[in-house]
């Protein structure tokens, strides 16, 4: 049964830690998933927390730590001297410690590492340090479990054993030679209908998808997606097995990634919560917001330049919010998609046949949008807004149609041009696409109107 976080049981919770009541907090929290319990721990206040945490056992209080939302998990670790830090870490997996380290400062960090007492544990989270976050190597745990080629059957299922004691959980056995270069998988089948003397490499499943400890978070994600993998084994430059990535790691980066597209979609630069403070949200807003503001400057200026045209054509400027915001969510569009196959990898071919593709949809759309407008403005506007006659409904129709094509065409190449340069093309899905369709619409809505009505 799926745990459901309540009010009242918040409520009955700080009336125990109040009360002092250890022993009765302890048993609501000692059936619990350590996942639950951070849901729980995350709504309640800060020393409230800490007072759970000290309650229960390093092997819980390790696995709660990974789940907590981050900034709770910092000011926590704040809490804890760095002997009780260390003994936490030495319950993590390799993965899941380097990352909280990670987020210690520097000063702790080798204070806490010094401390672990496994020190071939402390060894690998020092190694797994070393990768950059986004990177397969970031991503990657050193608990595996692997069997040399020239070993038996039955010395392969002594050493699995022996492997698996300290694992959670076993998705493959690998095999490597005698070097510790990945050669492939052993299959659970293999060992239970082969001879005990038989030799691993006999019996071994070369045929094994890989990645090297540099590869992109991205590429490990579409490769586990593509091929439906549990785990994806990580080899170094030179092929020697270094660490597995499980799907749970993958989804985690792809969830993290889903977040800070979201929020660059909406024009917020960092990484931020609905709790944070003032001056957090300020600074991860603002930026954008500035840039609108110079977006609207350049609109302004634009207007400015045919405001001859408001003498004899006034009505026009009635247009312009119609065409503005055409021209954004038009680009929005077209920006979203890109982005989206971009990420996924699904998005190939050529950028001609792209362009192609862009401009007959475009021409589709604008055509039936113009029709729309063009009948709406003949049984109804020009009831209603002095001087819109043919003439005026032509040049809006037309004037559509164009922006409709140069801002889906701005949408689609702005985000690969940004890939290709290494920005992550989803800040093209947001204000910047908004902003500069704006002003480009704008601009291509008088300037059209200029050459047709003649002011």
């Amino acid at each position: 049964m799926q745990f459901e976080l309540t009010q009242e049981f918040i409520e009955e919770i700080e009336q125990l830690i109040v009360s002092k009541n250890s022993v009765a907090v302890e048993d609501h929290f000692k059936e619990m998933h350590p996942a639950d319990i951070a849901e729980v721990l995350d709504a309640l206040n800060f020393d409230e927390a800490v007072f759970v945490i000290r309650l229960l056992d390093s092997e819980t209080t390790s696995d709660i730590l990974e789940e907590l939302e981050e900034d709770t998990r910092e000011r926590v670790l704040q809490s804890l001297s760095v002997k009780e830090i260390a003994k936490e870490i030495d319950e993590l997996e390799t993965d899941a410690a380097a990352d909280i380290i990670a987020e210690l400062p520097e000063e702790r960090k080798d204070q806490v590492i010094a401390e672990i007492e496994d020190k071939d544990h402390a060894k690998d989270i020092v190694d797994l340090m070393r990768y950059e976050e986004d990177s397969a190597g970031g991503l990657m745990g050193k608990e595996l479990v692997a069997v040399k080629e020239n070993w038996t059957v039955i010395r392969a299922v002594r050493e699995m054993r022996k492997q698996a004691e300290d694992l959670e959980e076993v998705y493959i056995v690998f095999v490597v030679d005698e070097a510790g270069e990945l050669k492939g998988r052993l299959s659970l089948k293999s060992l239970l209908r082969t001879n005990d003397k038989t030799l691993v490499k006999d019996v071994y499943v070369p045929d094994i998808h890989y990645v090297k400890t540099t590869d992109d978070a991205d590429e490990v994600a579409q490769i586990m997606q593509k091929y439906d993998l549990f785990v994806l084994p990580v080899i170094d430059q030179i092929g020697h097995l270094v660490g597995q990535i499980t799907i749970d790691d993958v989804v985690d980066h792809i969830r993290d990634e889903a977040d800070k597209d979201y929020q660059m979609a909406a024009g917020i630069t960092d990484d931020v919560e609905a709790d944070d403070s003032i001056k957090e949200l300020v600074k991860a807003r603002l930026p954008w917001l500035i840039i609108a503001l110079l977006g609207g400057f350049l609109s302004v200026l634009v207007l400015n330049s045919f405001n001859y045209a408001m003498i004899k054509y006034a009505s026009l400027f009635f247009f312009t919010p119609l065409i503005a915001a055409t021209a954004g969510n038009v680009g929005v569009q077209s920006s979203a998609i890109v982005v989206q196959g971009l990420a996924n990898g699904s998005l190939k071919g050529s950028v001609w046949n792209r362009l192609l593709k862009e401009i007959t949809l475009s021409l589709l759309n604008g055509f039936i949008l113009a029709i729309i407008l063009m009948l709406i403005g003949h049984f109804l506007l020009s009831n209603y807004i002095s001087g819109f006659d043919f003439a005026m409904s032509l040049t809006v129709a037309i004037s559509l149609i164009s922006v409709i094509l140069i801002a889906s065409l701005i949408g689609t190449f702005v985000p690969i041009f940004l890939d290709k340069r290494g920005i992550d093309p989803a800040v093209a899905t947001g204000p910047f696409i908004t902003t500069s369709n704006d002003i480009f619409g704008i601009f291509i809505f008088f300037y059209i109107a200029k050459l047709l009505l003649g002011f």
